[in-house]
């Protein structure tokens, strides 16, 4: 799935309890809750917006959009989490799985609309087929994929003694990744 269709299903996940007509403010507020700063996701942010817009609503207008980001901290998460269930937003959209864990110890009222790797691993949702809860969103299946790129990466290049792997080690995917990518 091409990154602008994946935004574009979550802005539409994300905008659809605005459309079902519960009790709205004056203009519905997203709160957009990430762990990293803008400036390297500058296009999925743009992608978001893209994908708003195309449901009809357009920032500034018609849909505030109450940005909280952890400049990578993972630390802060949960108290920016927290900030905007203060603000009473009407949706979370959370963009990455440590913002979804924060959004879901938050609140258990507001939905949330998350992209994940392992959304049942990662404690998020107890199942694909009924995630339950005040939780919803795509995973992007990369964590069972890595196995696969590791073999198709050895048949490119056979005469490969040694492959990196580059991970961040405060990333709570971490572990597993590697743990996978031991096995591959």
């Amino acid at each position: 799935m091409r990154r602008r269709n994946l935004m574009t299903v979550l802005a539409g996940a994300a905008a659809y309890p605005l459309l079902a007509g519960a009790q709205q403010k004056a203009m519905p507020a997203v709160g957009y809750l990430h762990f990293a700063s803008p400036g390297p996701f500058a296009p999925f942010v743009a992608a978001f917006r893209q994908g708003l817009s195309e449901t009809g609503f357009v920032e500034g207008q018609s849909v505030a959009i109450e940005y909280r980001r952890a400049e990578g901290r993972y630390d802060r998460l949960s108290a920016l989490a927290a900030d905007l269930v203060s603000q009473k937003v009407d949706v979370i959209v959370a963009a990455s799985p440590p913002s979804a864990r924060a959004a879901k110890s938050a609140t258990s009222t507001i939905p949330i609309v998350f992209s994940s790797a392992d959304p049942i691993g990662e404690g998020l949702v107890s199942s694909l087929a009924r995630p339950g809860g005040n939780l919803t969103g795509v995973s992007i299946l990369t964590a069972e994929l890595m196995p696969k790129r590791l073999e198709l990466l050895s048949e490119l290049v056979p005469e490969a003694k040694v492959i990196a792997l580059l991970v961040n080690p405060d990333n709570p995917n971490t572990e597993p990744m590697i743990r996978d990518m031991l096995w591959a």
